[in-house]
């Protein structure tokens, strides 16, 4: 893939509860520079956040919390019980997020190189594909997705599948990938495979 940064960029995704945040934080000990798309969408919906006022215009208050952030439990029940209102959320929230995102892409040019993570990647391929030079796509079986996702705070058996659902079919993402990190077994397992990709990536001819 061409990328349109002098940064080498590592894109990262994957399903629900496949495991991106502990991949990432495998390659960040390696030496990685990485920026979080969900880490920017949380400051994004922050108090203050920059998005909050097209969200509170266009959801309500009913959303906003006492803090003045987003009321994210108020928001994911309304987003994954209305198809529409979740892309109305997509269309304010995307543009911010991959803006902030190709500006840390390019704050971090000393760094060997940058993983990116977009969880949604997929279903955003257009608005990031020139920025990637590979796709690493972390996967497990669904089974264990539901299990890791329903283990979080505040996340049903009902919640998660139907997180699960709105996403894009394992298949659709799995073809996308440059590399697999498979996620299916230990901590070890994992930790190798990131191990041999962050070797590859530090010596891929497009990194220099």
């Amino acid at each position: 893939m061409k990328h349109g940064l002098a940064t080498y960029c590592v894109g990262l995704t994957g399903g629900v509860g496949c495991g991106k945040s502990t991949a990432a934080k495998l390659f960040a000990a390696l030496g990685a520079a990485v920026v979080d798309t969900d880490a920017i969408a949380h400051a994004l919906t922050a108090p203050a956040g920059a998005a909050l006022p097209a969200i509170a215009a266009t959801f309500g208050q009913e959303v906003i919390a006492p803090d003045a952030s987003l009321d994210r439990a108020a928001m994911r029940r309304l987003v994954f019980a209305d198809v529409a209102a979740r892309r109305t959320l997509e269309r304010i929230l995307h543009p911010l997020i991959r803006d902030q995102a190709l500006h840390q892409v390019a704050a971090a040019s000393t760094a060997a190189y940058v993983l990116l993570i977009v969880p949604l990647l997929l279903e955003n391929l257009a608005a990031y594909r020139q920025t990637l030079a590979r796709i690493a796509v972390v996967d497990c079986d669904e089974g264990q997705q539901i299990a890791r996702t329903t283990s979080r705070p505040g996340v049903s058996h009902e919640q998660a599948r139907a997180i699960l659902a709105a996403q894009s079919p394992r298949a659709a993402r799995l073809a996308i990938a440059d590399d697999l990190i498979e996620n299916r077994g230990s901590l070890a397992e994992l930790e190798a495979r990131v191990g041999q990709l962050h070797t590859f990536y530090l010596g891929h001819p497009g990194n220099n």
